[in-house]
């Protein structure tokens, strides 16, 4: 029990050392001069870059880089939070309390024991909790099922939302079939906008939209997060690729000189050597 206690107390004074760092950086007389220029708005893209970052390191498998990069995403966190004090509207404690006591709120069957449920079950509850705190607010008249889906989300996280979303009333297919189906007429209506007499540039967009989500789609039917196969596809290209580069390189020729046929030749050579490695 000392040990515990002694511990959290560590944590408090990190806490209270970052905090304090972060008003030293804000402060008007002393302060850094990026720091103090920075709004709200204008650290919004560092924060998205930073939770970015933050997925690239877990994708590596690096857990001090992990470590690294959750700091960098938690001074963002604390970065708003200075914000929010400086013009009297919240500081960190009332986030994390606020934060707290929303877990408590949404996990009934951990907190106030209640029966177990299933994963069907706890997905209706979350949401029946989280409408019912919207309605406390009395400040959302949007009631559709769609209604606070950030519209900033990345949008194959988005789009799998909102299908997730729909799935929930009834709109969706049951079986994996129609979702194929929905690819290939996708596929055929973007060919069809291409090969138009006078092909539509807006159209073409749309319908390679259309074509995304569906594909979107058919991650989700087969438990598949459509960001992280996307994340690891870039990931396996840039890796061949950049093999690809090294190869040509070895035989005397770089790739701004190489043909098309040769450099999808060592590509094949690379995929075949990744296939005998499995």
């Amino acid at each position: 029990m000392n040990i515990s206690y002694q511990a959290a107390q560590v944590n408090t004074d990190s806490v209270a050392d970052l905090l304090e760092t972060m008003q030293v950086l804000r402060d008007p007389l002393k302060g850094c001069l990026w720091d103090k220029q920075q709004t709200f708005s204008s650290i919004v893209p560092h924060t998205i870059e930073e939770a970015y970052e933050v997925a690239d390191a877990i994708a590596s498998g690096d857990m001090a880089a992990v470590k690294d990069e959750l700091g960098d995403l938690l001074f963002q966190v604390v970065f708003y939070a200075q914000l929010g004090k400086e013009q009297n509207e919240f500081d960190f404690a009332s986030i994390c309390q606020q934060l707290n006591a929303k877990l408590i709120r949404r996990h009934p069957h951990v907190f106030a024991k209640t029966a177990d449920l299933t994963s069907a079950e706890l997905n209706k509850q979350w949401e029946d909790i989280k409408t019912q705190e919207r309605s406390a607010k009395q400040q959302d008249t949007d009631t559709s099922i769609l209604a606070n889906i950030p519209k900033g989300m990345a949008p194959l996280q988005r789009a799998q939302k909102i299908q997730k979303k729909c799935s929930t009333v009834g709109f969706d297919w049951t079986t994996l079939p129609p979702v194929v189906d929905k690819i290939h007429e996708e596929i055929q209506e973007v060919l069809d906008e291409v090969n138009a007499p006078l092909p539509n540039q807006q159209a073409i967009e749309e319908e390679i939209g259309d074509l995304l989500f569906a594909v979107v789609n058919l991650a989700r039917h087969t438990n598949v997060d459509a960001e992280t196969a996307l994340l690891n596809a870039n990931l396996k290209f840039e890796k061949r690729f950049r093999a690809v580069e090294q190869s040509l390189h070895r035989d005397g020729q770089g790739v701004e000189a190489a043909s098309l046929e040769e450099m999808e030749a060592a590509w094949q050579k690379i995929k075949q050597l990744e296939n005998s490695k499995l």
